[in-house]
């Protein structure tokens, strides 16, 4: 669950927006009645500070970024990175969580020198090249769900206002772009979940957009004692879409699952998708941090995405081999295959295509063969790709799959 931060220390990152042409990033005078930014031109990156009540976990500035293209074509994409949730976890910044925004120049120049891909890249041909893109940071520790200030000890106080800073960054847009036609909502990591649950506000206010939903490597397989004693921290309860009637209960009563399931039974026209890879190292890391037994956390997620899918026809799920966590900020989200089928085309097809696309998944062993692991254990050390890491011993004894097969 690592985020913008993580890049600039060389770990892997799940924000950046990478492009090959050079984006215009002169700031918008401010030329609203809110005082905030006006809608950037085409190609042009933008700042924006909504002040009130947003805030970053340790009481700094909160901002957002958005370029502009299509009017009419809206990606609104959620920064992960990392989650925190008591005294030890919300203490050790940059190391479960990310507690700051980069700065405005750092983030357009990383923009600039197309450091990385995926719904990001905006150069010619790219599926989503054309889409106006809300970037919206992460900096709470509350997977973008938090509405709380919380004092974990005398000397760690953390602004969980993930849910705050969001509707902030939804509410300029929505101010900005009255009527889009495509709307893609996606985040990947903490941000998955950022995706999910706000979708649901996003579908609310944009009636008449296509709206599709991606939630990249955020299954929700946690544990019931997170669920009953962590997520409370956040006050997450009160950011839960109440306008949907089967949602309106307690939150240790809802998984993810269900979360998807009545979203998608009270809006039936949002298409609703997750990706994430089989033994997706990351999430296993914090479903084991969490308490959770590492073998059980593919076979829950897999049975999670089978139960959506069985009770919501316009639910979808790509499921590719190996561990790497993350794919849609990346550059091998281009190339990303599972049985000839790639997930760049999959994806606009999901999102744009009259008919949705069918389920792609690996299955058995074919789930322990990963071509991006291959190409990372081809690179030279100290020039692997930053989400290689993934890939390091990343084929555990329990998973009887892959020490059946030679490990990538």
């Amino acid at each position: 669950m690592a985020s913008l931060r993580s890049v600039l220390i060389a770990a892997a990152s799940l924000v950046l927006l990478a492009g090959c042409d050079d984006a215009e990033t002169t700031p918008a005078g401010p030329t609203y009645a809110d005082g905030l930014p006006a809608p950037p031109a085409e190609g042009q990156w933008i700042e924006v500070k909504p002040g009130g009540d947003t805030v970053c976990s340790r009481g700094t500035e909160y901002r957002f970024f958005v370029r502009g293209g299509d009017p009419n074509k809206v990606i609104v994409y959620f920064e992960g990175g990392g989650a925190c949730w008591n005294s030890i976890t919300c203490s050790i910044a940059d190391s479960l969580f990310s507690d700051g925004i980069a700065e405005f120049d750092t983030f357009v120049g990383l923009v600039n020198d197309g450091v990385l891909g995926g719904f990001f890249d905006n150069s010619a041909g790219r599926q989503f090249a054309d889409y106006t893109m809300v970037y919206v940071p992460y900096c709470t520790g509350d997977i973008h769900w938090g509405n709380a200030t919380k004092q974990y000890t005398d000397d760690l106080t953390i602004e969980h206002k993930g849910f705050v800073n969001t509707q902030a960054a939804l509410n300029w847009t929505y101010a900005r772009y009255a009527a889009p036609q495509d709307v893609m909502v996606s985040g990947c990591s903490a941000g998955a979940y950022g995706a999910a649950l706000h979708s649901a506000y996003i579908r609310q206010q944009w009636t008449t957009a296509q709206v599709a939903v991606l939630a990249d490597s955020g299954a929700g397989i946690i544990t019931e004692e997170f669920l009953a004693n962590s997520l409370p921290n956040w006050n997450a309860e009160t950011a839960i879409p109440s306008f949907i009637p089967a949602l309106n209960r307690p939150l240790t009563e809802l998984s993810l699952a269900d979360m998807y399931i009545e979203i998608g039974k009270h809006f039936p026209d949002v298409r609703l998708a997750q990706t994430g890879a089989q033994y997706d190292q990351d999430q296993i890391f914090f479903f084991s941090a969490m308490g959770g037994d590492e073998p059980d956390w593919t076979p829950a997620y897999r049975g999670s995405l089978d139960r959506i899918a069985a009770e919501v026809p316009n639910f979808r799920y790509y499921v590719p081999p190996g561990s790497v966590h993350c794919v849609t900020p990346y550059t091998y989200f281009h190339s990303r295959e599972v049985g000839g089928v790639g997930l760049a085309d999959w994806t606009r097809d999901f999102v744009e295509a009259d008919a949705l696309p069918d389920n792609v998944s690996c299955e058995g062993a074919e789930c322990c063969n990963d071509p991006v692991c291959d190409a990372c254990a081809a690179q030279a050390d100290g020039e692997k790709d930053v989400w290689c890491r993934f890939c390091d011993d990343w084929v555990p004894e329990w998973t009887t799959e892959c020490n059946a097969t030679p490990a990538p």
